[in-house]
């Protein structure tokens, strides 16, 4: 394996759609610099992804806390380390409805999803700018494309998370940065578990969840290809495609039907 000397940053590293991608980026011949919260999962993933001649370095950092966001730029570059590729990948969600769930949490959920992403966004992306050159991946979902019932703040930050991404990709289009948006559907991760969502009717359906190195590998195609966003999956484009044509309030009841618990048929 020939190590290309580029560093990618990937948040949420540690499972999930992080993980895989941070595979792919070693098996490319990238080195990483990997965060999450959990030191302990940090170190296992790194021992996991370890190749000869590939640099793996950890920070740990909970970016539920966005201050901890701007410790994380400041420690890679006094590390002296040159992100060439940024993978916002980190983030979490709640179920429930808006009025009965916790707002502290869904305040750390907005921090993380969108505080976190924006604060490394800007710091990293300037940069790449001063440098023109750089590729940057933002997780969004196809919640991003529709009203979520059950789930409306993660929706919310999702919507936010892909406009954001399309915004400055506009802004960018005549320098050598990209930014690309990768939009999973229902995906085999912890998500759900984390969101308390598993009496949700959407993840009911286990044969019917992505998995997630197949998303991974959608998401790191389009990066490399500098693609505006890719929707991975089939049956996730063909619901996108729907929703294009669906008035808001028809998705949002669709939504609600797909998303509510299943215990709510029998009401």
């Amino acid at each position: 394996m020939e190590n290309t000397g580029k560093y990618a940053l990937i948040t949420g590293a540690t499972s999930g759609i992080g993980l895989e991608l941070a595979k792919l980026f070693v098996k490319d011949g990238y080195n990483l610099v990997i965060t999450a919260r959990d030191l302990t999962e940090l170190h296992e993933t790194a021992s996991l992804l370890q190749k000869p001649g590939i640099d793996i370095v950890i920070i740990p950092k909970d970016l539920f806390d966005r201050e901890q966001a701007f410790s994380l730029y400041a420690e890679i570059k006094q590390r002296d380390i040159e992100i060439d590729v940024l993978v916002n990948n980190a983030g979490q969600g709640v179920y429930g409805k808006f009025d009965q769930t916790d707002i502290d949490r869904e305040l750390q959920i907005i921090d993380l999803n969108i505080g976190s992403l924006v604060i490394l966004t800007k710091c990293f992306l300037t940069d790449m700018v001063a440098r023109n050159s750089g590729k940057i991946l933002n997780l969004a979902s196809i919640a991003s494309k529709v009203p979520g019932p059950w789930q409306a703040v993660y929706h919310g930050t999702k919507a936010f998370v892909l406009s954001f991404s399309e915004g400055i990709r506009e802004e960018l289009k005549d320098t050598g940065v990209t930014v690309t948006a990768l939009l999973p559907g229902v995906t085999d991760t912890d998500f759900f578990n984390k969101a308390d969502m598993q009496d949700s009717k959407a993840i009911q359906d286990e044969s019917a969840k992505a998995d997630p190195a197949d998303v991974a590998l959608d998401g790191y195609k389009a990066l490399m290809a500098g693609d505006d966003k890719v929707i991975s999956g089939l049956k996730n484009k063909l619901q996108m495609a729907m929703s294009a044509v669906t008035p808001d309030s028809i998705a949002a009841k669709q939504m609600n039907e797909q998303q509510k618990p299943v215990d709510k048929d029998d009401l």
